[in-house]
């Protein structure tokens, strides 16, 4: 039997006292308040506010009867509620592509594990490459208050920046290196990687050079750099099979059929990512080319299975869960006031293997 004191703070899980009246959890009722909670638990509203909030102001038996009683009823405190002491919400909001790939999962695990250390909760937003939907998924999560944002890419709509202007809150864009961020930028120059990846195939002197990827905004930057950088050496040829974000293994595989019904002579090829340059590897040991003399693919982000394909993938690496984590720490110091660096920068590298 539970002593006397324990009592105390016991309340039946299948009904709740609120004021004057017993009603059950089942019911249709109105929310459990902040001040159902301070009576339920002897104490003023100012100290369950201050429970919520700062905790550690709170002596521990105080507290565990707070929490107790919250347990029990199942309260949710309004964050936004005039009465408690912080206006915050202790939610920061991303808005990435997609979750699917390895590329975007490893960063949003960085940041959720930053922000959780922190005592903030993540709020996820997919925008499927299209910018239409980034600005709709804004708007509703700008409605629900975050403390701060988080965006993929450096290429918004304008309705978007107004909008994000507008709500003075801290912004933190991933993925990509700008000298004019939104607020602050985590990330690197995909036409650098595109530029280095052509410098590794050059040195090689091949016949033929091409690229193949999808049409998303990070891709063409990283097609880009790897055109200008062979300009003056050779034309790139490009396939013409339409790629949508994100691209796919049987992408890689139609594109380098295409390129190889062209022309002869040794072909490097450069994938907008491991995928689709595991794709085209594929197509090119099944068609009994020499990889990497006959035919060179190098692909983009060093995916897990990169090392395991046959022969191994030549890809860049970059430190995805770094940008999740940088992303993090970014937002929480800015929340706090804190002046941070516009542009953090991430590096990348080749990771030459087998097939370049």
């Amino acid at each position: 039997m539970p002593s006397d004191k324990m009592k105390a703070y016991i309340i039946p899980v299948e009904m709740i006292m609120v004021g004057q009246k017993t009603r059950r959890l089942t019911e249709v009722a109105s929310p459990v308040t902040l001040a159902d909670i301070a009576r339920l638990a002897g104490v003023s509203p100012v100290t369950v506010s201050r429970a919520i909030n700062t905790p550690s102001l709170v002596k521990p038996k105080t507290l565990e009867a707070i929490e107790r009683v919250i347990a029990r009823t199942g309260y949710v405190p309004n964050l936004l509620a005039g009465g408690l002491a912080s206006r915050r919400t202790r939610l920061v909001a991303a808005i990435v592509p997609s979750v699917s790939s390895t590329i975007f999962a490893e960063a949003i695990e960085g940041l959720n594990a930053e922000l959780v250390a922190a005592g903030y909760q993540l709020l996820l937003g997919l925008s499927g490459y299209d910018h239409k939907r980034e600005m709709e998924l804004t708007r509703a999560i700008l409605a629900r208050r975050p403390d701060g944002i988080i965006l993929t890419g450096i290429t918004h709509l304008k309705e978007t920046r107004a909008m994000l202007s507008g709500a003075g809150l801290p912004v933190v864009e991933i993925w990509d290196s700008t000298p004019s961020p939104l607020d602050t930028a985590v990330g690197f120059s995909h036409y650098d990687v595109g530029a280095l990846v052509a410098e590794h195939l050059m040195a090689k002197g091949y016949s033929r050079y091409a690229q193949i990827g999808a049409n998303d905004p990070r891709a063409i930057q990283r097609r880009d750099g790897f055109i200008k950088r062979l300009s003056g050496v050779a034309k790139v040829e490009l396939p013409d099979v339409e790629m949508n974000s994100p691209s796919t293994f049987s992408d890689g595989r139609r594109a380098l059929s295409q390129l190889l019904g062209r022309g002869s002579g040794s072909l490097a090829v450069f994938g907008s990512s491991d995928v689709v340059a595991h794709g085209a590897l594929t197509e090119a040991i099944a068609r009994g080319c020499r990889v990497p003399q006959d035919v060179a693919i190098i692909g983009f982000g060093d995916f897990d299975f990169a090392p395991h394909t046959y022969p191994p993938l030549t890809t860049v690496r970059i430190d995805r869960r770094m940008i999740g984590t940088k992303a993090a720490q970014s937002i929480l110091r800015k929340i706090s006031g804190e002046t941070v660096e516009p542009m953090i920068e991430i590096d990348f590298q080749i990771v030459a293997r087998q097939s370049a």
